[in-house]
């Protein structure tokens, strides 16, 4: 009956309420029956309610317990109030309505102060303006349907419950009708809202097609307006991204300095105008800085471009209004001087660069320091194309380089044959290689207490087939330069290794002798230089104590931590580790105990002055104490005189190796010179046969065993 009696309902006309039946229901039964079956009365009518409206469980349960409590806080209050709801309907009409009023309105009040808040949680609103908006009107639903209760309780009481079937189907034609007015009522009102909101349509349509009309021509004048100063906007955007465009085309994007396209187009023009006018000079200066590479590697590149921003600022306060300054790429610049008196000018405007970059520049918290080389090309070399200008400066700057850096350098012919024959010998060197015309000489190295054999140095030798042979000096730079020397370094690693391993298997005597390798600097920095190591010695059989690498003085203090990484992992593999050149270009005593060296060489310079005067022999005299006292070898290079093995002899230097001993050879001589060396031994060691060639040697060094001529 619930379910029946919650679907209808009675709408109130102009108010959005609804009287349930459900409603008056409950309010009947609670007073004729009393509060306990009013309570479980609501409680099932708001399940019902609860279904109808979610299919959720919570919503469900929700429901049902609101009206449970609502209704029951209604019976308390009325009990309290009134005494007991089933005597209320006994007592006189006005008692009896007070008493009805009151219990709809705490009805209604405690559900629609539920709903409120509810409601109010979920939209973020005050509860006030809430239940103001929602649910202020629902008061009449609980006031109609306690009424009709009211009604209904006193006429069962008094009439019977005969009433109910009789009054039934007149309140259901009633409730039929009534609906049914209201719909009709609903219908009309609908169709007239229809026709007004018609009309007013159509009158708003004429107004609109009037105002259309009369500001038809306004809106066609303005547009024409708009239309003339859209064309003139476009216009000057055009011609400013004209000049955009322009500008990005002729000049740099991160120092807004004239690129290579803009001062290659004012070279043609000088060229040009030298061309007509005999005394009218000019010059380009070609400027890159020295070691920007170490700035980016360190400080990272946002520092690298804040270097040549103000860089290029710094140069620009250096030329005359006339000069043109210009960034070629990387840290690449050129200088156009326009109109110079004689070319002296142009040395001038390098040294006074030279000059202004000798201050230090202070970029985010770093002081940075830089040079520049500078190359010069000057017009009285005659020119008819900008490259070729530009070749030339980037020539002289490349000798500058050379020099040593921080100078300037003007272009002759000379510069240009000397940079083809660079070129051809790149071109050769690449080929080289594939061809087989390196070769790998010896050079022995003895101990000079007694003579007798320690080790090999391989040296490189080229064997050019229209040069000949070519200087190590002229071939190894330009392998550095061009990368080459990574494989031509590990090819004369693998051949040295394949020497000693063939040396040391000849005879029993040989197998403790050394081979020392010179490694270079650009060696040194790559990564996978000591996996490579180890890779030759597994396949050439070498064991790794016989293998002494050598690194020049000035690359291991280049980077002394790097340098002192790389050494320690060499140490680990097993290599014997030696300082070559030691003594030259740094003071690096304070560094030594860092590495865990073998063996220190000391520089042929020394050695060749070490009777000029007596501070030379005290160089070598405190490099061979100091090793002594570390617990290293030493190793004298460029003995060439009995004098200097004299002195070394008396300093107490373990090992030599020169031109006196022996220049370097191709394996093949190496036997030769063994069959001669006991000649020579005898002059310079003249107590050395009557010994069992068991030479003396530090603490940790690798024994040394003479190579017997008979095995080799």
């Amino acid at each position: 009956m619930m379910v029946v009696s919650s679907r209808f309902s009675v709408q109130i006309p102009r108010v959005n309420t609804n009287i349930t039946i459900s409603d008056t229901f409950i309010f009947l039964v609670l007073l004729m029956y009393g509060g306990v079956a009013g309570i479980l009365l609501a409680a099932v009518e708001g399940l019902f309610s609860g279904l109808r409206i979610s299919k959720r469980p919570l919503v469900v349960a929700f429901n049902s317990a609101m009206m449970l409590a609502s209704t029951s806080l209604t019976v308390m209050v009325v009990r309290l109030l009134f005494g007991s709801i089933n005597e209320m309907r006994f007592q006189d009409l006005s008692h009896f309505g007070v008493a009805v009023g009151t219990m709809a309105l705490v009805q209604y009040f405690s559900n629609s102060g539920v709903c409120a808040i509810g409601l109010a949680i979920k939209k973020g609103e005050s509860i006030w303006r809430t239940w103001q908006t929602h649910y202020l009107w629902t008061s009449i639903t609980y006031l109609a349907g306690a009424g009709l209760a009211a009604v209904a309780s006193n006429s069962i009481e008094k009439i019977g419950l005969a009433i109910l079937f009789v009054g039934a189907p007149i309140i259901l034609i009633v409730y039929f009708t009534y609906n049914k007015y209201l719909n009709e009522i609903k219908a009309t009102a609908a169709l007239a809202e229809q026709a007004e909101r018609e009309r007013a349509e159509a009158e708003r349509a004429r107004a609109e097609a009037e105002r259309e009309r009369a500001e038809q021509a306004e809106r066609h004048v303005e547009e024409l307006n708009r239309h003339i100063a859209e064309q003139e906007r476009i216009s000057v955007q055009l011609q400013e991204s004209k000049d955009h465009f322009r500008h990005a085309a002729f000049h740099d994007a991160l120092t807004h300095l004239p690129n290579r396209a803009l001062l290659t187009e004012n070279l043609k023009f000088v060229i040009e105008r030298a061309k007509n006018h005999e005394d009218y000079q000019f010059s380009v200066l070609f400027l890159d800085l020295d070691r920007f590479k170490n700035v980016n590697d360190s400080l990272g590149h946002s520092i690298g471009d804040q270097l040549l921003i103000a860089m290029a600022r710094r140069l620009e306060s250096c030329i005359r209004e006339a000069d043109i300054v210009a960034r070629l790429g990387g840290d690449e610049f050129a200088i156009l001087l326009d109109g110079i008196p004689n070319a002296a000018e142009a040395t001038n405007m390098a040294r006074r660069i030279q000059e202004k970059l000798s201050s230090p520049f202070n970029l985010s918290g770093h002081e940075v320091f830089t040079t520049t080389s500078i190359g010069i090309a000057l017009s009285s070399t005659g020119y008819d194309h900008p490259e070729n200008m530009l070749r030339d400066a980037d020539t002289a700057m490349y000798r500058a380089k050379a020099q040593g850096k921080a100078c300037y350098e003007v272009f002759d012919k000379g510069m240009h044959t000397h940079a083809v024959y660079l070129l051809q010998m790149e071109n050769d060197l690449r080929r080289a290689l594939d061809r087989e015309e390196f070769r790998v000489y010896y050079q022995p190295i003895v101990s000079l207490e007694n003579g007798n054999l320690a080790g090999f140095e391989a040296l490189i030798r080229w064997q050019h087939p229209e040069r000949g042979f070519v200087n190590p000096s002229d071939f190894i730079p330009l392998a550095e330069e061009t990368g080459l020397i990574m494989p031509i370094g590990l090819w004369i690693l693998k051949k040295a290794c394949q020497q000693l391993c063939q040396w040391q298997w000849q005879s029993a005597a040989n197998r403790h002798l050394f081979m020392s390798v010179n490694l270079s600097s650009k060696q040194v920095v790559q990564g996978e230089l000591v996996a490579q190591i180890r890779d030759i010695l597994e396949e050439t059989h070498v064991e790794a104590k016989h293998l002494k690498l050598e690194i020049t003085e000035s690359c291991v203090m280049e980077n002394a931590d790097m340098a002192a990484r790389l050494l320690k992992r060499l140490k680990a593999l097993g290599v014997q580790l030696s300082i070559d050149d030691f003594g030259t270009g740094y003071s690096s005593l304070g560094y030594l105990h860092r590495f865990p060296v073998n063996t220190l060489k000391i520089d042929r310079s020394f050695v060749g002055r070490i009777g000029e005067a007596a501070e030379n022999i005290e160089i070598v005299r405190t490099i061979v104490s100091l090793a002594e006292n570390m617990g290293m070898e030493v190793v004298a290079e460029g003995v060439e005189t009995l004098s200097q093995l004299s002195q070394l002899r008396k300093l107490n230097c373990q090992y030599g190796q020169g031109y006196l001993f022996s220049r370097p050879v191709d394996a093949e001589s190496v036997t030769a010179w063994i069959s001669r060396r006991p000649h020579w031994q005898a002059d310079l060691f003249p107590t050395a046969l009557n010994e069992q060639y068991v030479p003396a040697k530090p603490a940790g060094a690798a024994p040394v065993i003479q190579l017997v001529g008979a095995s080799a």
